[in-house]
């Protein structure tokens, strides 16, 4: 037994590679643990198993941590370029500023966090990088401390300390997190959160039975009937506006033997079998009268259906409302037979309704047969087809070109400041995603991919830092334990009380809005996703997106800047 776990400790030293796939292996079981509604997550869970593969004495090389660095930084340039450029414009201001404010807070919070206990540059990135949930920060800060003219000796040192205040205050942050922003918001707004989002899904027409495209988010069947006998033969646009304000469509009609596309003139007699298309519900209920009268006719049920997603990007569609932007396709194209699936916004689902404004970047997913969508799609511009294939070479290109520009720096005495290649890199990114989005002729990356780089990528440098740092991260745990806690909740609660009070008096935003952009300034999707449970509604995601943008660059520009004002003092 001794010699076959010899044997093993062995080949993890011989060959590293082995002992970090192990280190992600037991990271993502160990992120699947649950305490009550509370989960570890792959990041602490990747670190944590990190770690305890780091005690057999292994090290992964710091080329290899940092290309999954990169690539993981890409992944989150690319997401958020089309929300970050739209952050830009006038009508998100208040979301810019108050995350930046935020942003800013936390850099200070943790800055005299570090003085006050007087903690080393590395614990202190660490501490920010945990409170605020943003590994971009832990990524930027290792660079910088990468760089400084300092000795082998003190760069490890520091990179364990910040390793260890990242695990603590990370757990730390996500406990502050939910306590602060979900039970404590709300009794600071003085205000109940799911009434609240309820009565602005009202003022929003979320919950109204919306005439025309409006409602063709929802699901929606295709199922086949006779035309009984006694109905009164009328034309295809005449059944089809019986359904009205539902929305009702005959796609396929077959006289006798003879199969045919459906056209609003096409005339209905009894004996034809018909192809309808519309919202489960409407087709199942009592309501519709072929209810009787249903088939069971594959052939005449083939027909093609297909979902194309199109980047909102025509000008004279943003800013307005999903209604407004009905009205104006139903004057250009028949939209007959389009069903819009899901319209999300910076990855998330948004509250679709009537009075919920569109912008540029927000996609809209359309479904429906094929020959309606491409109609509808040729007006809109251009679609993104589902499709497996990455366009690698711009991808690969835009990292070496991002890190180029980051290279450069501006030396003063013995500080160097510049971007850094790592974000130089989520800048390019950026832009990139924000140019494909307006016009997606090359670098397309499908979602799927995205986000493994997105996981993959953050996984492999957080497993990484755990297994280079493990040896020292037992003992930095147990002197500065206690220390981290109170550092992890002060940087952690701060910026969330100074943004929701900010946003609340200066800015008077809807409080379901409000809490969305705090917890999207503070990177956090599982703030995000407890916002959802507890106001039983979507709306927080109306302030998430563009604050999430903003704070990722943000916060992985702290790293650099925090390593470098503690290195001066």
């Amino acid at each position: 037994m001794t010699t076959a776990i010899e044997w093993i400790r062995f080949a993890l030293q011989s060959h590293p590679e082995l002992a970090l796939f192990l280190a992600l292996a037991a990271g993502y079981f160990l992120g699947r643990l649950r305490i009550g509604s509370f989960r570890l997550g792959p990041v602490v869970g990747c670190l944590l198993a990190g770690v305890a593969v780091g005690q057999l004495g292994i090290t992964i090389p710091t080329a290899l941590s940092g290309a999954f660095f990169l690539l993981f930084l890409f992944s989150v340039g690319y997401k958020a370029g089309p929300q970050f450029f739209r952050g830009l414009g006038r009508n998100a201001l208040p979301q810019v500023v108050l995350a930046i404010l935020f942003a800013g807070a936390g850099l200070l919070t943790a800055y005299a966090v570090a003085l006050v206990l007087g903690f080393d540059l590395g614990t202190a990135a660490g501490v920010l990088a945990g409170s605020c949930h943003s590994s971009g920060t832990l990524g930027t800060a290792n660079d910088a401390i990468g760089k400084l003219a300092i000795g082998d000796d003190l760069r490890h040192a520091f990179t364990e300390n910040m390793t260890v205040a990242f695990a603590v205050t990370y757990l730390v942050g996500l406990f502050t997190t939910f306590a602060v922003l979900v039970q404590m918001g709300p009794w600071m707004l003085r205000i109940d959160l799911r009434a609240e989002c309820q009565k602005l899904e009202q003022e929003l027409g979320m919950k109204k039975e919306e005439p025309g495209v409006v409602s063709a988010h929802k699901e929606f069947v295709m199922r086949a009937y006779r035309f009984p006998e006694g109905m009164q033969s009328e034309v295809v646009a005449e059944l089809e506006y019986a359904f009205s304000p539902e929305r009702v469509f005959v796609e396929r009609v077959k006289k006798k033997d003879e199969m045919i596309d459906a056209h609003p003139h096409l005339r209905l007699e009894a004996g034809d079998r018909i192809v309808l298309s519309g919202r489960q519900k409407v087709l199942v209920s009592s309501s519709n009268p072929f209810q009787r009268y249903e088939i069971d006719e594959p052939a005449l049920l083939d027909i093609p259906a297909i979902a194309v997603d199109h980047v909102l990007e025509r000008k004279d569609l943003q800013h307005r409302t999903f209604a407004e932007i009905v009205a104006v396709l139903e004057k250009e194209v028949p939209t007959r037979g389009v069903f819009v699936r899901k319209v999300t916004r910076g990855g998330e689902e948004l509250p679709l309704g009537e009075r919920v404004v569109l912008e540029r970047g927000d996609v809209l997913t359309l479904i429906g047969a094929g020959r309606h969508v491409d109609r509808v799609a040729e007006r809109l511009g251009s679609v993104q087809r589902a499709s497996h294939v990455t366009d690698l070479a711009p991808v690969c290109l835009i990292i070496v070109v991002g890190g180029l520009i980051g290279l450069p720096a501006l030396h003063l005495g013995k500080v160097s400041l510049g971007l850094g290649l790592p974000v130089g890199v989520l800048l390019a990114a950026l832009v990139m995603g924000w140019a494909q989005s307006l016009r997606p002729i090359f670098g397309r990356v499908p979602e799927p991919v995205v986000w493994l780089l997105d996981s993959l990528g953050l996984a492999v440098f957080v497993a990484s830092i755990g297994i280079n740092a493990g040896p020292g991260f037992v003992h930095g745990v147990r002197t500065t334990g206690v220390v981290l806690l109170i550092a992890g909740i002060l940087s952690c609660a701060v910026p969330f009380i100074t943004t929701i009070f900010a946003g609340r008096y200066l800015f008077r935003l809807h409080p379901g809005i409000l809490l969305g952009i705090c917890a999207g300034s503070a990177t956090s999707s599982p703030a995000l996703a407890a916002l959802l449970e507890k106001a039983e509604s979507r709306v927080p995601v109306l302030g998430y997106s563009v604050s999430y943008a903003i704070g990722e660059v943000f916060f992985a520009l702290w790293g650099s800047i925090i390593v470098l004002l503690l290195h001066k003092s």
